[in-house]
């Protein structure tokens, strides 16, 4: 019989024997893994089902009329049906699929931007951004002449709606922004902060590969111009991303890639591509069984109850922020609850590498550096934090030892020779 829950968890079962990796010994210990933001583990749903797919319809997509190129293409459409019923978009056709959301947002700023900024525009960012959210729009001011600005962040390092008021002017054209910070969980008003944007005629991209695992997203709600994730951090698999996007937008759009699978027309001579969204953007064969995989994630964290799943993740994340703010000589970042289920904090004269390598003695994973935000961390003062971030088949117990681990940390390797070195990877 499958043990239950306790009810402050949020979730109706125990999930820990869906996902086969949390039964194996890494040495010789259980895997306490707190890395959920960088990628979450697998279910055996969704491993099933990419493993059906493999045996039994596997085959490309729309190239020819045989069983089994036809079955491959109707998972791979009702794949592209389930994400878009995943967002609540108007239309399949609004759901571009791409390798990941940092695709999704090149895609965008390449495609679109150019389109909607010129020289002397302004492109507005947060002041809190993964690299993937800042680069490809400073690659286009650089491009188009145009100014990137950055709304700032308070003294805790979270933006607010009045910071990015302040930077709007009459040549913003358009606002970036994370649904939920990567480094510290903040959970950013992107509804107001599109009601404002469009109040002045701006588009807003939202990044929300932070925040689909932990909480219902309804495209149409937010009213984002486009909205972007990732797979793999949601329970589904690598090289696998979605591009939402508002069918109007995409109709002025051009791709980022050319070739096979998205014309029906190619002449020597110059012309019109034909292709219509979203396969205009989807050139190349696609990833299919990634696309299947991540339908089958959105099955398994409707299963479970998506307000049940961000409930049980911010709670862990709480009680971890509550215990290490508590323990002296350590630092929580953030003044918000965690609720995008993640602590981010540091122990004083001790680098996270150092943390990082003391928690995996006790078979604790966490990701520890700059976490690809280096511009936020240096507005913080800091070398780098010790992300500790909590999925569904994490518990409380694993909250608890994680604050423990954390009083026994003691300077290493980096805080003796490195205190100020960053590995940029990280």
């Amino acid at each position: 019989m499958t043990a239950q829950r306790t009810p402050s968890s949020g979730l109706a079962r125990d999930v820990r024997a869906d996902f086969p990796i949390l039964a194996t010994k890494l040495d010789g210990k259980p895997p306490v893994y707190l890395d959920n933001a960088a990628t979450t583990q697998i279910p055996r749903q969704v491993l099933d089902a990419v493993h059906d797919y493999y045996s039994n319809d596997n085959s490309n997509v729309g190239r020819g009329v045989h069983t089994l190129g036809m079955r491959a293409t109707d998972r791979f459409m009702r794949s592209r049906e389930r994400v878009r019923a995943f967002l609540n978009a108007a239309e399949a056709s609004e759901i571009v699929f791409t390798k990941s959301a940092t695709e999704s947002v090149n895609l965008v700023a390449q495609g679109f931007g150019t389109h909607a900024v010129a020289a002397g525009d302004e492109v507005l960012i947060s002041g809190l951004e993964h690299h993937s959210n800042l680069l490809p729009w400073r690659q286009l001011c650089l491009r188009t002449g145009a100014v990137l600005q950055v709304a700032d962040v308070d003294e805790y390092g979270e933006p607010s709606l009045d910071a990015f008021r302040a930077k709007i002017t009459e040549r913003t054209r358009l606002i970036a922004v994370a649904h939920v910070s990567n480094v510290q969980g903040t959970v950013n008003p992107v509804r107001e902060i599109a009601a404002e944007a469009h109040s002045h005629g701006i588009f807003v991209v939202v990044d929300g590969a932070q925040a689909v695992a932990h909480r219902s997203v309804d495209v149409r709600d937010l009213d984002a111009d486009f909205y972007c994730f990732s797979a793999h951090k949601m329970y589904g698999p690598h090289g696998t991303g979605v591009l939402y996007g508002k069918a109007e937008h995409f109709e002025r759009m051009e791709p980022l890639l050319l070739g096979g699978g998205m014309t029906p027309i190619a002449t020597y001579a110059d012309g019109p591509v034909g292709a219509r969204p979203p396969l205009l953007f989807e050139a190349g064969s696609p990833n299919i069984a990634g696309m299947v995989g991540t339908a089958a994630a959105m099955d398994y964290l409707d299963g479970l109850g998506r307000d049940a799943v961000g409930g049980h993740d911010a709670a862990l994340a709480a009680r971890a922020a509550e215990g290490l703010r508590a323990l002296d000589g350590v630092t929580v970042y953030g003044a918000q609850a965690p609720l995008g289920g993640i602590v981010s904090f540091n122990v004083d004269g001790v680098h996270p590498h150092d943390v990082g390598s003391h928690l995996n003695t006790f078979g604790i994973a966490t990701r520890t550096g700059v976490h690809c935000a280096v511009p936020f961390l240096d507005s913080l003062g800091i070398v780098g934090s010790v992300r500790a971030s909590f999925g569904v088949y994490n518990t409380m117990e694993e909250a608890e030892l994680l604050i423990d681990s954390v009083t026994t940390a003691e300077k290493g390797f980096w805080s003796m020779n490195h205190p100020d070195e960053r590995f940029l990877k990280g």
